[in-house]
């Protein structure tokens, strides 16, 4: 049964004039980094996964704790998957979310990222 649901987007274009290497560190794993630096346009891959922890962190129904708390996987399949800790694992905890499903998608202007908790009752 669907717990909560959190969407967000992003500017890319804003998104990209702010960027720099601090705020890299600052929002992404090393993980979400490396990725996302592998695609032509790394901006709007990074753009996507920030549209995607805001969306989680709306979706848990509080404020951005630590940026680091939610990180976006790439599965081998190609499926998005959520890895939660710290603050952010424990407000799924309490809320009894077994699950967070999450779809992003960018143009070349926007990003756009749903996330739905879930918890795994019929």
């Amino acid at each position: 049964m669907v717990v909560s649901l959190g969407i967000d987007i992003v500017d890319l274009e804003e998104f990209r004039a702010g960027l720099t290497d601090s705020l890299v560190g600052e929002f992404y794993l090393p993980d979400e980094i490396s990725y996302s630096r592998t695609q032509a346009r790394s901006w709007e891959s990074l753009g996507a996964r920030l549209a995607a922890k805001r969306a989680v962190f709306r979706a848990l129904g509080a404020g951005a704790r630590t940026w680091h708390e939610v990180e976006v996987v790439r599965r081998e399949s190609g499926e998005l998957d959520v890895r939660l800790s710290g603050s952010a694992l424990a407000l799924a905890v309490a809320q009894g979310v077994s699950e967070c499903r999450l779809s992003m998608s960018h143009t070349k202007r926007t990003a756009l990222a749903v996330a739905i908790l879930v918890d795994g009752k019929p």
